[in-house]
């Protein structure tokens, strides 16, 4: 857990930007603006420092679309957040967004090998008033740590042309966890006393089948792929799981109803903890969780024509048995 509130210390190790971007999009809107945004990150995996971008949907605590993009400095992400090339992208979506983006960049700090539910809140904060909301701030924390499943919290500054705002990240590890600290007595006393720097914009963010990606050799969560690649790995892992459990439970006859609660059930369990930690992960790692070194395209590339040989090779595989060597009964 990483409590340290102030990381203009230099202690941090991790010098990489990370620019969280939320963007309203219009109704009936949107596949097209996540087409759109897909080409935009592509568009600045081409730039020098590029680490990773994702872009998440809303979800009920979150309304906007979140897209995250993390370069391995500061200036490398500012040479993309200011180009022409982006500015351009820009332009040309402006017919998806439902009013203006919100935009928050952060620098330093630790990246969290469990990040399920993340909040990020800006405040601007008068140059006179940065000791008192510093304090502010701190007592703030104490109290996050006192409930359950508060993981961490870290402040950052402004960043100089970039944004004016200061950023506070904390994380709680579920998102009832998380309600119950917001809408908690303590903190509106502490909004109360801080009442000077009460205009804040807040988000969230968390990650579908979060639990199903460990890379970790200790087990823990690492930061999930995106949710693109979550739908195509679980795909991966769900296709052969489901084929085979149907083979073996189909000598037992049940009805549709009883199977397919007894199937779905078993497969729950199998893709928990067998299928996804000992043949998805492993197989598919260096795409859901490519090398910073390794160029985006080619890692694309090569984690799709695996996934196109797996999926050809069970369905040969069950091709053969259902018709070759078994018929279902």
């Amino acid at each position: 857990m990483n409590t340290d509130r102030h990381p203009d210390s230099g202690r941090h190790e991790d010098t990489a930007a990370t620019a969280i971007i939320g963007q309203k999009v219009l109704p009936g809107l949107e596949r097209e603006y996540e087409t759109w945004q897909e080409d935009v990150n592509a568009a600045a995996a081409g730039y020098a420092g590029f680490l990773s971008a994702e872009i998440s949907p809303p979800t009920p605590r979150q309304p906007d679309w979140v897209v995250v993009y993390r370069f391995d400095s500061i200036a490398h992400m500012q040479v993309w957040i200011n180009s022409a090339t982006r500015q351009r992208f820009l332009d040309a979506g402006s017919k998806y967004f439902d009013g203006p983006a919100t935009q928050q960049v952060v620098t330093g700090g630790t990246r969290k090998a469990d990040p399920l539910v993340t909040v990020v809140v800006t405040h601007r904060v008068h140059p006179r008033r940065v000791g008192d909301f510093l304090a502010w701030q701190d007592r703030m924390g104490q109290a996050e740590s006192a409930f359950e499943g508060f993981r961490g919290t870290e402040l950052f500054r402004p960043v100089e042309g970039l944004q004016d705002e200061w950023t506070t990240l904390y994380r709680f590890d579920t998102a009832e966890h998380l309600d119950a600290w917001l809408t908690s007595a303590r903190r509106r006393e502490l909004l109360a006393e801080g009442e000077e720097f009460s205009s804040f914009e807040l988000r969230t963010i968390d990650n579908s089948f979060g639990s199903w990606f460990a890379f970790e050799g200790d087990r823990r969560q690492a930061p999930p792929p995106s949710e693109t690649k979550t739908a195509v790995a679980v795909w991966v892992g769900l296709y052969p799981t489901v084929v085979l459990l149907t083979l073996v439970l189909s000598p037992l006859r049940m009805p549709l109803w009883l199977g397919l609660l007894v199937g779905n059930l078993l497969s729950s369990f199998i893709m928990s903890f067998f299928t996804m930690p000992y043949y998805v992960n492993p197989l598919l790692r260096r795409w859901l969780r490519p090398s910073p070194d390794e160029p985006s395209a080619r890692t694309n590339l090569v984690g799709l024509g695996i996934v196109a040989a797996v999926i050809a090779f069970w369905a040969v595989v069950f091709y053969l048995v259902t018709t070759r060597f078994w018929s279902l009964p």
